[in-house]
């Protein structure tokens, strides 16, 4: 009889500590997901001039709604940005609880100054892209293939395509660079992305003063019982090791959200992949502190892989 309400208590505590876990990490309520919300810290306090700046002239850039269905039934929806026919079409994903123009606005400054078209995805569970659940790049990577797929019926076979991500999007777009991309996909530029979703889950946890040994098991259930994936299923690090596409990292040294350390796979593919870090730069700003020498890094490689 002891042993029984031990086995039940203990499932008690598993299902509810996973629960907790998903709730936390991967739910994503409907309400408030269009909201433009101001990014927050101190350190950003001296780049929100700037930042209000290129948001604005994005905002109020004309585009065209378009959708795909995932995979798996979801309807995800995004942003055209036509420039000029016939130009390679970069596709951004931003990152995770966030949007697109807090994530793209100073990239799609870049991206229209090359001439290029742009389509800027609202990731599964944020914005107008249906789903409750946000998988840390597990689910949004199989997302990522719909996209080309799609882009490649509008625009031809001959369209060349440009992967960029950042936060979580930069760790969607290294996590599908060993999936079966189209060669039309040219190369993959990916800002301040972490290792792993485990590992990033586990490094905010320990940010939270919570061990990883607590951590990680009711991480993993959490995603697999209420929210259908599989948490350790890839990774960055593992997937550039397979990729045919040239992978451009770039990343803030005084990243307060994604330690720079966790994009430092090179060694993965040094091939492959190339890493360019910023002094003092927090999470997502290196474009914001150095736009000129972030303009060259990108602006050469964008060149040699075209």
């Amino acid at each position: 009889m002891i042993f029984v309400v031990i086995l039940i208590l203990t499932a008690a505590v598993a299902l509810g500590g996973s629960w907790y876990a998903y709730r936390k990490a991967f739910y994503s309520p409907m309400e408030g997901r269009g909201e433009v919300k101001p990014v927050k810290g101190e350190n950003y306090d001296p780049y929100r001039p700037e930042m209000r700046r290129i948001y604005q002239q994005l905002k109020e850039r004309p585009f065209e709604t378009v959708s795909v269905e995932s995979h798996d039934g979801l309807s995800l929806t995004g942003r055209y940005y036509h420039v000029k026919d016939g130009a390679p079409l970069d596709i951004g994903f931003h990152g995770y609880r966030s949007n697109p123009y807090t994530d793209f606005s100073g990239g799609s400054e870049l991206i229209f100054q090359m001439e290029h078209n742009l389509l800027l995805v609202d990731q599964r569970a944020h914005g107008s892209s249906g789903g409750r659940t946000i998988s840390f790049g597990i689910l949004e990577r199989q997302d990522l293939l719909r996209w080309v797929d799609y882009s490649i019926e509008r625009f031809g076979s001959d369209v060349k395509i440009l992967l960029y991500g950042v936060s979580m999007g930069g760790a969607t777009v290294l996590m599908a660079s060993e999936l079966p991309l189209s060669d039309n996909v040219k190369g993959i530029v990916s800002d301040c992305p972490y290792s792993s979703p485990l590992e990033i889950i586990q490094d905010v946890g320990k940010k939270m003063g919570l061990p990883s040994w607590l951590i990680r098991p009711f991480a993993i259930l959490g995603a697999r019982i209420f929210g259908g994936f599989d948490l350790t299923e890839c990774d960055a690090r593992e997937a550039v090791k397979h990729t045919k596409v040239p992978i451009l990292i770039i990343h803030g040294e005084a990243d307060g959200f994604v330690p720079q350390e966790m994009s430092d796979i090179v060694q993965s593919n040094p091939r492959m992949v190339a890493r360019h870090t910023f002094p003092n730069a927090d999470h997502g700003i290196s474009y914001l502190l150095d736009t000129k020498r972030y303009h060259k890094i990108v602006t050469d490689f964008i060149s040699r892989v075209l």
